[in-house]
């Protein structure tokens, strides 16, 4: 192969900057670790990527190539060349890659140079390069990060008032999860690897502003399925708390809004007339796994009051009948684990007040800063 043939090696900007991903791998790599800014069109699929690493090693890799070759020519080597030469008309500037930047991706570049007379750049390393430097970045952020946690009780409307704020990661949004016990969304969540991936390359992307005070959610290490490594999570249990205080009366609406508005809305959007149905059952199921916290006559009384409140809902749209039910849910059950997991804990808290007061609050403390 042509030796002056682009090869990239700078992974911190390649993140940074977005760098749009020709994925070469087989799907079932793809599906268990990837890019946010990656797509996968293989050069092999699973059963040929299977059968050609029996065969290198049975025989090595003079066979195993040769058999490559056979497998993909004709209108199989076509049609995935044509998948790459649809992406780079689509991402002229992007880069391709494979899991160790070997034979599979060397090949792709050379067959797009013949079909296209391009050039286009390979990611030294491949996947495997690109996934330690992320996981580096996670197990280092200690050394440079500046965290300040937003915390408060469930239903306080953290989320929203993290979105109100600059210099913010959102955790829970990268893990698509809402963080509580009935925090699932319809879609479900990124594999572990990929969740781990987007907040690397979020803590690349902050570090590169300058590094200013980063906002994060006062998180659990796990958010729904995924957890955040805990190297990671040490570091942002490190900074200072601040404490949203939010009344029960306005936690209780925001939690109807989020928790059932919107995310019956979610439900049906996907499932359609079966929206419904697929919502119910979930939320029941989510209620289920905390029936031992709550206590036998508690849950049978909780799971009652729901059932009437979905039953009303279904039937006329009312959502009145949920309230009394999230009032005991976040008064009963977690406003008691909050407390505990603050009398336990020995974080620092700088500042209590509304969304409002630590909007000026945070304001006041980045203009000291510059």
């Amino acid at each position: 192969m042509k030796k002056d043939f682009p090869i990239i090696n700078d992974y911190l900007n390649l993140f940074i900057e977005d760098l749009p991903l020709l994925d070469v791998r087989a799907s079932v790599e793809f599906e268990k670790g990837a890019f946010p800014c990656a797509e996968n069109h293989p050069i092999l699929n699973n059963e040929e990527r299977e059968i050609i690493g029996t065969r290198y090693k049975e025989k090595g890799n003079e066979a195993a190539v040769k058999l490559g070759s056979e497998l993909i020519s004709g209108k199989v080597k076509d049609e995935r060349v044509s998948a790459w030469k649809k992406f780079i008309k689509a991402c002229p500037n992007g880069a391709l890659y494979c899991f160790r930047g070997g034979m599979r991706s060397r090949t792709a570049q050379q067959w797009i140079f013949e079909e296209t007379g391009i050039k286009y750049p390979l990611i030294e390393g491949g996947y495997k390069s690109m996934r330690t430097f992320l996981t580096e970045t996670l197990n280092n952020c200690e050394k440079w990060i500046n965290p300040i946690r937003i915390g408060g009780r469930t239903g306080s409307g953290k989320t929203q008032l993290l979105a109100q704020l600059k210099n913010v990661i959102d955790l829970e949004g990268l893990a698509h999860h809402r963080g509580s016990s009935f925090g699932n969304y319809a879609d479900t969540q990124p594999a572990q690897i990929d969740f781990e991936n987007t907040l690397a390359i979020e803590l690349l992307k902050h570090q590169a502003k300058g590094n200013p005070p980063l906002i994060l959610e006062d998180e659990g290490n796990n958010i729904g399925r995924v957890h955040i490594p805990n190297k990671c999570y040490e570091a942002f249990r490190s900074g200072p708390l601040i404490v949203l205080e939010t009344s029960i009366e306005e936690r209780i609406e925001l939690t109807l809004q989020e928790y059932i508005v919107e995310s019956l809305q979610e439900y049906q959007e996907k499932y359609g007339k079966l929206g419904f149905a697929h919502w119910k059952n979930t939320v029941e199921n989510q209620f289920a796994r905390i029936k031992n916290r709550l206590g036998d006559e508690r849950y049978r009384n909780m799971s009652s009051e729901i059932e009437t409140a979905m039953k009303t809902h279904q039937e006329n749209g009312k959502t009145d009948l949920y309230r009394p039910w999230i009032k005991k849910l976040l008064t009963d059950y977690y406003d008691p684990m909050y407390d505990y997991h603050i009398a336990k804990s020995d974080n620092k808290v700088i500042f209590r007040g509304t969304g409002k007061e630590i909007k000026v609050f945070l304001e006041k403390k980045m203009s000291s800063r510059s």
